[in-house]
């Protein structure tokens, strides 16, 4: 009878690169093998991992002469205590629930549940190439940000019928007014971190989108919206205590659910004519919930062009004539210090 671990450990065979991709991501493929220094994700060569064949799944340390299975190198990676903590780590891995046996059926393809197990399964993203991938759109102050995750091996497929590639992502959690994740944006990567990976829609959203969004700070009665996650962050470098709210896209800004304590919202528009139709929605609706609109307008084509373009204090400077006088010296820096 097979056991769960061992089922376990024969799911993560199959997944074996994608694996070596997250708890070894200081190592590299080789031919057949994965490299690196050890189990505990140092840099080097000592230790390989074999992805195909009937070596897929198998580890040797040459230095040390340890080996095992992926749950093995899960358990040492992750720093599992016992055996239990393991299996809950790998079927997190796999999406699978926890302590339910890989036999179970998975969660419906861009379900909520599905949304929620990859985020489950993704890192912080200080020291990843997601935060390469932020600062090389401008975006330097990613030490708190809470709502975005990294995966160093998030699975891509082009269409239905086509096989199934990996490619490292930075996902960013949708959730409701309670902080409920409903559902995740991926957007993959270049291996590289240095833009978005080289495929025909390197951007996608699942899960229960509509009325939420990716939140950056908690809205009380000022709240700033748009479509991208980029615009959104670029426009809290220039004003950081701002909250924003990213939709991921104009038909979803034009739906986006209203705090009931809101009372300001301030609209970043995206130059293009999906974008003007979008705040043209958004600010009907504002109005009929009895909120203020106000529409941030960008010089170029959205505000991280212009945060990439101009810089952060051209931008704040920019936006400082946009806001109503409270809120510029609520969330400019150089006003609010000024006023004290």
């Amino acid at each position: 009878m097979t056991t769960p671990a061992a089922a376990l450990s024969a799911r993560l065979a199959q997944e074996a690169e994608a694996v070596c991709r997250f708890y070894l991501s200081n190592g590299r493929r080789h031919g057949r093998y994965w490299l690196v220094g050890d189990a505990r994700n140092t840099p080097g060569r000592s230790l390989y991992v074999g992805l195909t064949g009937e070596s897929a799944g198998q580890w040797t340390d040459a230095a040390t002469s340890e080996h095992g299975d992926l749950l093995d190198l899960i358990r040492i990676a992750r720093g599992c205590t016992t055996l239990r903590e393991t299996l809950d780590e790998a079927r997190t891995f796999l999406r699978l629930p926890a302590h339910q046996a890989p036999s179970q059926p998975p969660a419906p393809a861009g379900s909520p549940e599905a949304a929620a197990r990859l985020w489950a399964s993704a890192q912080p993203i200080a020291g990843t190439l997601a935060e390469a991938y932020l600062r090389a759109r401008g975006i330097a102050a990613t030490g708190a940000l809470p709502a975005l995750r990294y995966h160093p091996a998030c699975w891509y497929r082009p269409e239905p019928s086509a096989t199934r590639q990996n490619w490292p992502a930075l996902i960013g959690a949708v959730t409701d007014e309670a902080g409920t994740v409903t559902g995740v944006q991926r957007t993959w990567l270049a291996r590289d971190g240095s833009s978005k990976a080289p495929l025909p829609t390197p951007r996608r959203a699942m899960g229960h989108l509509l009325g939420h969004g990716v939140r950056f700070g908690l809205a009380r009665e000022v709240l700033a919206a748009g479509e991208g996650i980029e615009t959104m962050l670029a426009l809290q470098q220039a004003l950081p205590t701002l909250p924003v709210i990213a939709a991921l896209s104009s038909n979803h800004l034009g739906a986006l659910s209203f705090p009931a304590s809101l009372r300001r919202l301030y609209i970043a528009r995206d130059n293009d004519a999906a974008g003007r139709a979008a705040v043209q929605r958004l600010t009907e609706r504002a109005i009929a919930a009895g909120v203020q609109p106000h529409v941030l307008v960008p010089a170029t084509n959205d505000f991280n062009a212009d945060l990439c373009r101009l810089g952060v204090a051209a931008l704040r400077a920019r936006l400082a004539g946009q806001l109503v006088p409270e809120d510029a010296a609520a969330f400019i820096p150089s006003v609010a210090a000024g006023s004290g």
